[in-house]
């Protein structure tokens, strides 16, 4: 056939009205299983596909959820966000991914563009959103979810781990590993991902009698992770234990402290991270975290965000539970 196949073509291949092609590529509409096999045949012969940007105008539902992501690096990401795509697919939804700066430096820009697209909601992965955006987005009805990060904004609702209890229970395990002088080194200083683990690893330590031997700051980064455990262990008085914020660089600093500065884990120093991604029970790495179920936080954000597509006011979700994972970089 010349030229684009339209909803019309299929309708008269199949022998239905065209309301009803519309119904069978319509997510949730009723029809019939005989009409949408021969439809959907139809459609196949005829290669037909259905313009979703154009029913949008119709319905004003797009059926898009803009999913915005700081950065791919961090192992953590990766398969949740996997998760989070097949889980609003099998509602229904498409979803249009993003990238965005990790310091929300060119958030604003992005969502512009996001907002053209008339998704019906957004999902943002540790990305911050701007007092303005927000109020924006609340204009113009579109619902807005944080994953794994939180905001001082009343009108963001969040989904998250429990960051702080989860940094307590580190403190708690090197505490009772034997460990003196424990350090710690920083994610990017303005994520809530990173005050609320660095606030609950404090306080741990000061229930416990100690207070922090050292700190540096790796944002999250491998080469600037890299660069805070030289500064941290290239000395006589370094640490004999640190909690690195996430995995992803505890990895790094695994590989500094044995491959450049010749220090063993455990031996020399307990090392400690927070995700529990896939390779931290590598063997090369058998890193002791604390473990964040990742399907857990999908099931919440699609919930939240469904709720409020459908007009409902969920509260807001408290954070999840977390589980210390002790493997063999604290374990001597």
């Amino acid at each position: 056939m010349n030229g684009r196949v339209t909803s019309l073509d299929v309708a008269t291949r199949a022998g239905v009205s065209r309301s009803a092609v519309s119904r069978v590529f319509t997510p949730g509409a009723s029809v019939s299983a005989h009409t949408a096999e021969k439809v959907r045949a139809a459609a196949d012969a005829l290669g037909y596909r259905p313009n979703v940007l154009a029913r949008s105008l119709l319905t004003g539902k797009s059926r898009i959820i803009g999913l915005v992501v700081a950065y791919l690096d961090n192992h953590f990401y990766p398969g949740a966000l996997e998760r989070l795509s097949a889980a609003l697919e099998q509602r229904g939804y498409h979803v249009l991914v993003f990238m965005a700066s990790q310091t929300a430096g060119n958030i604003e820009e992005v969502a512009q563009d996001i907002l053209a697209y008339q998704v019906d909601g957004l999902v943002l992965a540790s990305v911050a959103l701007s007092g303005g955006l927000s109020a924006r987005c609340r204009d113009m009805g579109v619902p807005v979810v944080l994953f794994n990060r939180r905001q001082d904004d009343p009108g963001l609702l969040a989904v998250t781990s429990d960051n702080y209890g989860g940094a307590r229970l580190i403190a708690q395990h090197l505490v009772s590993a034997g460990a003196q002088r424990i350090a710690h080194i920083a994610g990017w200083e303005g994520a809530s991902t990173q005050s609320d683990r660095e606030a609950g690893f404090l306080t741990s330590l000061s229930e416990n009698g100690q207070s922090l031997y050292a700190r540096e700051v790796g944002d999250f980064h491998p080469e600037t992770a890299k660069a805070a455990a030289r500064r941290m262990f290239d000395r006589v008085d370094r640490p004999d234990a640190v909690f690195v914020a996430n995995d992803y660089m505890a990895f790094m600093v695994m590989d500094v402290l044995r491959a450049e500065l010749g220090l063993r884990v455990p031996q020399d120093v307990l090392v400690a991270g927070f995700d529990d991604v896939p390779t931290a029970a590598w063997p090369a790495y058998a890193l002791t975290t604390v473990r964040q179920d990742a399907g857990a936080m999908v099931e919440r954000v699609v919930e939240v965000l469904m709720a409020q597509i459908e007009g409902g006011q969920p509260s807001p979700p408290a954070p999840l539970p977390v589980t210390l994972v002790v493997r063999g970089s604290t374990r001597q």
